[in-house]
């Protein structure tokens, strides 16, 4: 069992050093799902860019697209803020194994980066996506700050001045309690709860996005002694845990079109929870945590170890799924009950799923697979989630 233990961290090992040359020699810029409407060729359309249907449906064709138009259409690779905020935290998780001055380096880069891509807000810290996003909810231009990219440039920052001292990097990350406080909308329930929306152009309620919000707050209210912030941060997973399903799952959202179950937002949804436990020491959700931990270690993976998209479907096969495993399992210190899933998902999504040049590909449906190497959806994720399993399973070798 050990020298298979061993050996399996052996197989991590390599592969992520693979992903990491890769990501350094394209200093971790590259495409996205999302990027279509960076397209020049589109923009220099007045009449495509004008109108909502017409941006979704060329943003869609990018996204489904196996083949990769974006260099026809002239879509350049940029530089995303919540990649860098998942590859400086991937480099925290090596840096805390092995202090090497190379991720020393590699942390100070990335939290620079981060410095100098904040989004233009009225008040506070906020960061959002490089491209233009059109959903079927709501339109977000380039540079929107919102809750999710502030939420990851906010842990990794905090990540940064932990590790190395630098406490400029935290009080950035600080600032976004003003952000989330005074920027974002809240949607009320009949109990007085509420959770905040995903930016401050949408009044949406998503849960993972409004709880990405609500734990970056509490934890910007514990570090700065402002206990208004950490009082307004309990709201949202209070909102959230009464849209529990029985079964222990939550939908995407509250709108008819949210109403799916998918793999990985429930997985950001339970580390919001298990990160306000270990910051409060409350047990008022254990229920709630219990419930949705079941039903996601028992939904979301085939016994074989394929990660399911959806809970009632396989296809597609996306990896943004086995990475936020590993980083679902840590934050809820699954390790022991989780290490046998943890194994069978990274032994059967690896080999098939990364390219010799060592990054990722984007997804695999039955019949074949988008090989499309996007750096923020996918290498970044992966970076971040083989980097914290291997830290992990690095603390169980004997010695």
């Amino acid at each position: 069992m050990e020298n298979n233990l061993r050996e399996f961290t052996g197989q991590i090992e390599r592969r992520l050093e693979k992903l990491r040359r890769y990501a350094e020699a394209k200093h971790y810029k590259g495409w996205d799902p999302f990027d279509g409407l960076n397209s020049k060729v589109f923009q220099s359309v007045p009449l495509l860019k004008k109108h909502k249907w017409t941006r979704l449906a060329w943003l869609q064709f990018f996204k489904r697209s196996p083949l990769n138009f974006r260099p026809l259409f002239l879509v350049p690779e940029t530089e995303n803020p919540k990649g860098l905020a998942l590859f400086l935290l991937g480099y925290a998780r090596l840096y805390e194994r092995d202090p090497r001055p190379e991720y020393r380096e590699r942390i100070d880069y990335l939290a620079g980066r981060l410095l100098q891509t904040t989004s233009s807000v009225k008040e506070g810290t906020g960061w959002g996506y490089p491209f233009d996003w059109q959903a079927r909810a709501f339109f977000q231009p380039a540079g929107t700050p919102n809750a999710v990219v502030t939420a990851y440039a906010a842990e990794a920052l905090w990540e940064a001045a932990r590790l190395t001292g630098n406490e400029s990097y935290a009080r950035t990350a600080d600032r976004t309690g003003i952000f989330i406080l005074q920027n974002l909308h809240k949607t009320f329930d009949e109990h007085g709860d509420y959770i905040f929306s995903y930016s401050p152009l949408d009044r949406t309620s998503i849960f993972n996005a409004g709880l990405l919000a609500a734990k970056t707050l509490l934890r910007a209210g514990i570090r700065t002694g402002n206990q208004e912030w950490v009082r307004a941060a309990l709201p949202p997973f209070r909102y959230t845990a009464r849209r529990q399903r029985p079964d222990g799952s939550w939908p995407y959202g509250t709108l008819p079109h949210h109403r799916w179950t998918d793999n990985f937002h429930t997985g950001y949804v339970l580390e919001a929870y298990y990160i306000l436990r270990e910051l409060t020491g409350t047990d008022e959700f254990d229920e709630i945590i219990r419930k949705g931990t079941d039903y996601y270690l028992r939904t979301f993976w085939t016994p074989e170890g394929w990660p399911r998209y959806y809970h009632n479907r396989l296809w597609p096969v996306d990896m943004h799924n086995p990475a936020q495993l590993a980083v679902t399992a840590r934050a809820g210190d699954l390790w022991e009950k989780a290490l046998p899933l943890i194994r069978r998902v990274f032994d059967r999504t690896l080999p098939p799923m990364q390219n010799p040049k060592g990054y990722f590909y984007y997804r695999k449906y039955k019949w074949f697979r988008n090989k499309i190497p996007y750096m923020r959806w996918i290498q970044a994720w992966m970076f971040y989630g083989l980097a914290t399993l291997l830290a992990e399973l690095k603390k169980r070798e004997q010695p």
